[in-house]
């Protein structure tokens, strides 16, 4: 990199320096294009700067960053310009919202306002929100079929499998030692089968905290909800709540109405939650309970502890996942958290692209303690 390009990179970088012409400061026309795009969002000020009121200085400035930055990059300046200049009427415009590149964090802001969104915004909202919902469901959807499939299949063996249910290589691989040369035979001693479909069931329930720091948690969580239900081996039931508990079980069907149906904000009563999901729960063994929430806990603490360790007694499979997204660290309640281990239910946060991988090892019975420390 030249001394030049370094300079450049250090002007659009810091802004223009107090009383610069912009024609003498060395930038391109697309430099200088870059320049007013951040200096709106960035150096806001009395000269003029910022986006203000004006619509089509918005769709500008929007078409500006889409011209000179990738949609990583762009994502953020979207972010930011809605939370530095409180720009939220571009969601609720139908001109301004056709033009943002959707996100899982747009998505979880047009779900957040949900019913405050104008009649006329409400069609392109939920078409922003399938974009969304349908480009996870493209990159995750997938794996997480194969993964629960194949575990569904590993977690259970069946040592006296009918015709149908025998599985062949299996079989063979564990009979090789009883292989006859001289008279070229395999003598089967034990024969090893396909899980039958009635031991192979399992029961998922996803329990979403609905508090507005688990938006983005919330979305990955309602499109992996509509995927395990899609699989006839496995009974999903999805329940939000704050304060109170809403069953959106009945529109799994269609990931984008189960996600409008979510009311994100208002307080957390994980205790009732738990206690509504409790009521689901009909093969303790067989049921996959995934607590969704940073376990800051609004009701009766000792009451949700209470209950927690008696689903996990019962032989229910709990998960508590702090987030379920790509951010950094997230914040939780360390003291429940702690509580919970303590009754075998684990705590930590998961990455959306490792949760098949999660769903596998609780479907198999396998020990998730040290699953966050693998990733």
């Amino acid at each position: 990199m030249t001394e030049t390009d370094t300079l450049r990179r250090w002007r659009l970088a810091l802004g223009r320096p107090e009383g610069e012409d912009p024609a003498k400061g060395g930038l391109s026309p697309d430099d200088l294009a870059i320049d007013r795009a951040l200096s709106d969002l960035y150096d806001p000020s009395e000269r003029g700067a910022g986006l203000g009121a004006s619509s089509p200085r918005v769709v500008r400035w929007l078409g500006d960053i889409r011209r000179f930055f990738p949609t990583s990059v762009v994502r953020v300046l979207q972010q930011d310009a809605m939370d530095r200049l409180g720009l939220t009427r571009m969601l609720t415009e139908p001109e301004l919202l056709s033009t943002l590149e959707p996100d899982v964090h747009l998505a979880a802001q047009l779900v957040a306002l949900g019913s405050a969104i104008p009649d006329q915004t409400r069609a392109t909202a939920r078409q922003v929100v399938r974009r969304v919902v349908e480009d996870l469901e493209k990159r995750l959807g997938e794996p997480l079929r194969r993964s629960v499939r194949g575990s569904l299949l590993r977690g259970v063996r069946n040592r006296r499998p009918r015709a149908s249910e025998i599985d062949w290589n299996r079989t063979i691989r564990e009979n090789l030692r009883n292989w006859q040369p001289d008279r070229k035979r395999l003598i089967v001693e034990r024969l090893s089968g396909h899980a039958s479909r009635t031991k192979a069931l399992r029961d998922v329930i996803l329990c979403l905290d609905q508090s507005c720091s688990m938006a983005a948690s919330v979305v990955y969580a309602g499109v992996f909800g509509a995927v395990l239900a899609s699989l006839p081996s496995v009974r999903t039931t999805v329940v939000a709540f704050d304060t109170e508990v809403v069953d959106l079980t009945e529109k799994l069907q269609d990931p984008v109405d189960l996600l409008f149906g979510i009311q994100l904000g208002g307080g957390t009563d994980i205790d009732r939650a738990l206690d509504y999901c409790q009521s689901r729960v009909t093969a303790p063994s067989r049921t996959i309970l995934v607590l969704i929430s940073d376990l800051f806990e609004g009701g009766n603490r000792e009451s949700m502890l209470r209950r927690a360790a008696h689903l996990a007694a019962s032989g229910v499979r709990m998960i508590a996942l702090l987030a379920l997204s790509d951010e950094g660290k997230p914040c939780w309640d360390h003291d429940v958290a702690n509580a919970l281990a303590g009754f075998g239910i684990p705590a930590f946060a998961c990455t959306p692209d490792r949760f098949p991988e999660l769903m596998a090892r609780a479907i198999e019975g396998r020990d998730l303690a040290g699953f966050a420390e693998e990733g």
